[in-house]
């Protein structure tokens, strides 16, 4: 992580993980497509409940990138004395994460639906697909812990096996127990939510097995250990934790014009995953590999590391916008051919595929921060995303209409590329870039 060129350690490492990625998003296609042709309430439903997934994901991998960091901050300054101690401790937080999310999602359950959706049938199916989903969301915060534990190793390719091979099952239990083939009872909903967490299962246990046999014994739980991890992991928890409350606020402005427009923001994001996605996979890449390098000193190859991740993911996202400006009505129409979406969406990823590039700039940096200890900087950028522009901006668009609404997107990612580059520029100013400011 040290010695070689930037740009062959990026080749080398990014692609499994943003293959796994890729895969997984591609599932969460397949996901909704056979949902969406088992019921359309059935893919509103899954819209609603994508926010609390979101949540699930926030801190499960947030709580891992703090392991992935320590981990990596260790390795470079040349101390591997403590890591078990940072696998015990790191494995115990998974645990304590699942039982408190999981009691306080169960509960809050039945009113989060009925706030979001005027349909009986939308609220029946989202309360039946998430409380499986809840109640089994163990395999989801045990793997992200055990996956960033062997990243920050440089081990990528064995969680991508795992990643890959989770995606496949739950793809094939999909068909078998939504429309009930081979036998097995039709489970419409309650099958999509039941294939999910079993391929979340075994991508876990594959993790916990390589990490198992490979990381030290002989560590043991310290809550100094615990909090460090949160401290470095904070900045990507209230990143992913802020990205799930726009959503929310972004479906109640939406359900004011239509819950077709609801639905349609769910579909962009089932859609927009399969670019950012692999992007998620370039920041878990260039995470560890920052962190090494700030550990080590080396001021340079960390700008270095920066400027090559902000080229590869903007030429990346600029594939994207592409494809969705060309054909935004065939992608609405792998989910569903009701005029009324399509029309909607036609326009709707129109206007979103603007802010793309602007936004992979963002998670370059935000992660670039997150990895010099500067997460205060990260965080900033995330307030300003999703807490100060997104939703406040889209509630003054609303009264323009819902055409207005889309353009949202790219205004915001504008403002917060520039704040970005503003916090950049003002570090290296004062040649702070690696120190608090």
């Amino acid at each position: 992580m040290r010695e070689t060129p930037v740009i062959k350690l990026l080749m080398k490492l990014s692609p499994p993980v943003m293959l796994a990625l890729l895969i997984q998003s591609v599932y969460n296609i397949v996901d909704s497509y056979f949902i969406s042709s088992y019921s359309e309430a059935g893919l509103t439903a899954l819209s609603i409940i994508f926010p609390i997934q979101l949540l699930i994901t926030a801190l499960s991998t947030g709580t891992g990138s703090g392991i992935n960091i320590m981990i990596s901050q260790m390795d470079g300054m040349g101390n591997r004395k403590s890591q078990g101690n940072v696998v015990k401790t790191g494995t115990f937080l998974g645990i304590l994460n699942y039982a408190v999310f999981t009691l306080i999602g169960l509960v809050c359950l039945n009113q989060y639906y009925q706030v979001s959706s005027n349909q009986q049938m939308v609220q029946e199916y989202g309360i039946q697909y998430g409380t499986i989903i809840l109640l089994f969301s163990f395999g989801t915060f045990m793997e992200a812990n055990f996956t960033k534990m062997l990243q920050a190793k440089g081990n990528m390719l064995l969680p991508m096996a795992a990643q890959i091979i989770g995606a496949i099952i739950n793809v094939i239990l999909d068909y078998i127990l939504i429309f009930g083939k081979f036998g097995v009872h039709e489970m419409g909903i309650q099958g999509a939510a039941i294939a999910t967490v079993m391929g979340q299962w075994v991508s876990m246990v594959i993790t916990w097995i390589a990490v198992h046999r490979t990381t030290s014994h002989d560590g043991k739980f310290d809550w100094k250990i615990g909090m460090a991890i949160y401290r470095h992991g904070g900045p990507s928890i209230v990143m992913q934790s802020l990205y799930t409350i726009y959503i929310v606020g972004l479906n109640l402005i939406l359900k004011q014009f239509t819950e077709d427009a609801v639905t349609v923001l769910g579909i962009y994001y089932k859609l927009q995953t399969f670019f950012f996605i692999p992007l998620m996979g370039l920041q878990q890449v260039i995470l560890p590999v920052i962190s090494y390098n700030y550990g080590a000193k080396e001021q340079g190859r960390v700008k270095q590391i920066l400027r090559c991740s902000i080229l590869f993911s903007g030429v990346f996202m600029l594939v994207g916008t592409m494809i969705f400006l060309a054909v935004p009505e065939q992608l609405i129409g792998i989910f569903s051919r009701k005029e009324n979406l399509l029309l909607i969406g036609g326009h709707a990823l129109r206007v979103i595929s603007v802010s793309f590039v602007p936004a992979a700039m963002v998670m370059m940096f935000t992660v670039f921060f997150q990895g010099v200890e500067l997460g205060m900087h990260s965080i900033k950028i995330t307030v300003l995303r999703q807490i100060i522009l997104l939703v406040p901006l889209a509630w003054l668009l609303h009264f323009g209409g819902l055409k207005l609404v889309w353009m949202t997107f790219p205004l915001t990612e504008l403002i917060a590329g520039g704040y970005s580059l503003y916090l950049f520029y003002k570090c290296t100013k004062h040649e702070l870039t690696l120190t608090k400011v």
